[in-house]
């Protein structure tokens, strides 16, 4: 059941880790080139003309955008926490719903395996490919950067393990939203939503002390991104959380499915 679900699932998983390769492959290849001590004065010049706020936003004011480091941890994990949860979100909506729209859940009833193995074995999956997304970018970025120049290692992994924290947290949320309705369609939309609402939260709660309270409602500070970067550690409450809140709603996933009549 495990092969199999990784064999279904593979092709799309090369798809959504070849968008990220491809993206970080252009940034290395380019990012040299662009980066002058003319540019540089030029890029400085310009971000005194953004508010604090949106400096804040995206990290600026904390790290320089003088290296392909320093643009990594500022716009470069916006692209990687960004797809990652885009394709976490759609990855956990289509996992067991698929099996309804293209019929095949027929073919699973016939098997002699419970209805909760299925769902675990398709949980285990969902994670596996998370995990190995995460972890690819991670060694590929690391081999990118290292051949860039110096940087801080340390920073460099713990900020990499960030994604899996938000990737984890919606593909269970996810997950659990399909076990409501039959088709794919519907729930696409609602994880598309999910990733874009809460990353937008996220940003708009680092923008004044009035707005802070909506990081508590999104998703990606679980990332905590700008505390890795200050003090280079990730902070403890962060992974409890995530792994509470993905047991809840794995679990909620596993009784839900058993009761959810199957077309």
């Amino acid at each position: 059941m495990f092969k199999r679900e990784m064999k279904i699932n593979f092709k799309s998983f090369v798809i959504w880790a070849s968008i990220l390769i491809g993206l970080f492959l252009i940034v290395f290849l380019v990012y040299p080139s662009i980066i002058n001590s003319e540019n540089m004065e030029m890029m400085d010049e310009m971000m005194k003309m953004f508010p604090e706020e949106m400096l804040k936003a995206f990290n600026m004011d904390i790290s320089s955008i003088d290296t392909a480091f320093g643009w990594l941890k500022t716009e470069g994990f916006v692209f990687v926490l960004l797809i990652t949860g885009i394709y976490s979100g759609i990855l956990g909506s289509n996992i067991l719903l698929k099996e309804e729209s293209d019929k095949t859940i027929e073919y699973l009833n016939s098997v002699p395996v419970a209805r909760k193995n299925i769902v675990i074995n398709k949980i285990l999956c969902g994670l596996f490919y998370i995990i190995l997304m995460v972890a690819i970018v991670g060694i590929f970025n690391f081999i990118g950067l290292s051949l860039s120049g110096e940087f801080d290692k340390k920073s460099y992994i713990l900020l990499s393990i960030t994604p899996l924290f938000t990737g984890v947290v919606i593909f269970a949320i996810c997950l659990f939203l399909s076990t409501f309705t039959h088709k794919t369609k519907k729930t696409l939309g609602i994880s598309l939503g999910i990733v874009f609402a809460s990353y937008f939260l996220n940003i708009i709660s680092e923008m004044g002390e009035s707005t802070e309270f909506l990081k508590y409602i999104s998703i990606f500070t679980l990332a905590d991104i700008r505390n890795v970067i200050v003090n280079v550690s990730i902070n403890p409450v962060m992974i409890v959380l995530t792994i509470l809140i993905t047991a809840i709603f794995m679990t909620l996933t596993i009784v839900r499915y058993e009761k959810k009549e199957l077309i």
